[in-house]
């Protein structure tokens, strides 16, 4: 058993640097962000303000009224939405109306699972959601390992195999799926790992979904970033983390506002600049002190502390 286990971590550890090395490679061509004063554009993840209980509609208006470039929902408000009667085209122009874009969005199809049948359906659910999301200007979407979050034994060469499944189906209906690491699951849970499952897809619209939460607690080094740039990052989801509880014993409601934690926010975004990485930072919080607090305050508090940690990093 610990012989299988060395192996399959060296394995893993000469993958992901070999990863890395071609998602990199890819991102030469893009244009270097270097002398620009910032690359992103800052964007409303609705968990941020989930506690408050609001609909699809409100959420999007708080993000727009708040300021920020674009909005990423979760598909089961949207999802909500649509069965009580609401039209995508008007959510659609709402979001517009705001002068926003939709970045990404959440979705938990069960994409990745070994089990033929889930994994069949897996896909007719990211093909819905595909659609609902495409209908109200969207082309991206998250693609975390739901269903396999207690799985130790994920075979990821075959998990590269079905995400590229994923990205053909995504090609066709317009939205691109963003492989996701998740730092509290046992498979995916590293960057080296979620890195490997993209390039393993050999498909050219294959790119990774990091969280700053989320490479911490998985227990991988924000140094790994540095082998990731241009096309395959296009989405980011900023946040912190306090310095108590420990790592074991922190889980998403710790996460902070960007520049209230411990993270390495500047080393991260100085990274993703250097890279030529031009993304959309979405912050994602489950705060639930914030989800006590109004709605709009902690929208216009977010996306105040996300520039100024940008601004910081980028001085």
């Amino acid at each position: 058993m610990s012989i299988d286990f060395s192996r399959r971590e060296m394995m893993l550890s000469a993958s992901a640097c070999l990863a890395g090395s071609v998602l990199a490679q890819r991102g030469e061509a893009a244009e270097s962000s270097k002398d620009q004063k910032s690359p992103f554009t800052f964007c409303f993840n609705t968990s941020t303000i989930r506690g408050q209980e609001l609909d699809i509609v409100q959420e999007i208006d708080i993000a727009g009224k708040a300021g920020y470039d674009g909005v990423e929902p979760w598909m089961r408000k949207i999802d909500a939405y649509v069965d009580g009667g609401g039209s995508l085209k008007d959510l659609g122009k709402r979001i517009k109306d705001h002068g926003m874009t939709v970045d990404s969005a959440i979705g938990f199809a069960q994409w990745i699972v070994d089990d033929d049948a889930k994994r069949a359906a897996g896909l007719e659910t990211a093909k819905r959601d595909m659609d609902r999301l495409a209908q109200i200007g969207g082309t991206r979407i998250a693609a975390p390992p739901t269903g396999a979050t207690r799985q130790t034994d994920l075979d990821l060469f075959k998990a590269a195999e079905r995400y590229r499944a994923l990205l053909e189906l995504g090609k066709k209906m317009g939205v691109t799926p963003q492989v996701e690491v998740w730092g509290f699951s046992k498979s995916l849970s590293r960057l080296g790992e979620t890195v490997f499952v993209a390039v393993e897809s050999g498909h050219p619209d294959a790119c990774i979904l990091p969280d700053v939460y989320h490479i911490f607690k998985g227990g991988s080094d924000f140094a790994g970033l540095e082998l990731l740039s241009g096309q395959s990052i296009q989405c980011f989801h900023i946040n912190d983390y306090p310095a108590n509880p420990p790592r074991a014993e922190m889980n998403d409601s710790h996460r902070v506002y960007p520049g209230d934690g411990v993270a390495p926010l500047n080393k991260v975004l100085r990274t993703l600049r250097d890279n030529g990485c031009q993304c959309a930072l979405s912050l994602e919080l489950f705060n639930r002190d914030y989800w006590k607090q109004d709605a709009l305050e902690v929208a216009k508090t977010g996306l105040n502390k996300t520039k100024a940690a940008v601004a910081k990093a980028m001085a």
